[in-house]
């Protein structure tokens, strides 16, 4: 069973996890990268859910996480980060992303006011 992986863009198009991704040493990377394949093949028994979000912890060096958000089957990539005493300003910003996402989301959903006042007519 594969699910469909994506990293979030926010509305400038900038990617946090991707920045992120982008400071890590090449064996980090490497580790980060294969926990994000095993997430597309659907590994997801080492997430823990909490607050609407997922944190993946991979156990090699300071001990990296990626959080992850659940929309319908495609899991979203928020945020990576790593070591114990940055964990809960990674979690916070993790949330701060979820937030986003899901405003973002619901404002796409939402038909325009001028588009319902048309249809009134």
């Amino acid at each position: 069973m594969s699910i469909r992986v994506e990293e979030y863009l926010r509305e400038d198009e900038s990617n946090s996890y991707k920045e992120w991704f982008d400071t890590l040493e090449p064996q980090a990377a490497a580790k980060v990268t294969t926990t994000k394949l095993r997430l597309e093949l659907g590994n997801v028994s080492s997430v823990k859910w909490f607050d609407g979000m997922g944190e993946y912890v991979i156990d090699w060096g300071p001990g990296y996480r990626i959080y992850l958000a659940k929309d319908g089957e495609t899991l979203i990539v928020l945020f990576g980060g790593g070591t114990k005493r940055r964990q809960q300003r990674d979690i916070d910003q993790a949330k701060a992303l979820l937030a986003e996402y899901k405003a973002r989301k619901k404002a796409r959903s939402r038909p325009h006011r001028a588009g319902r006042e048309q249809q009134k007519r």
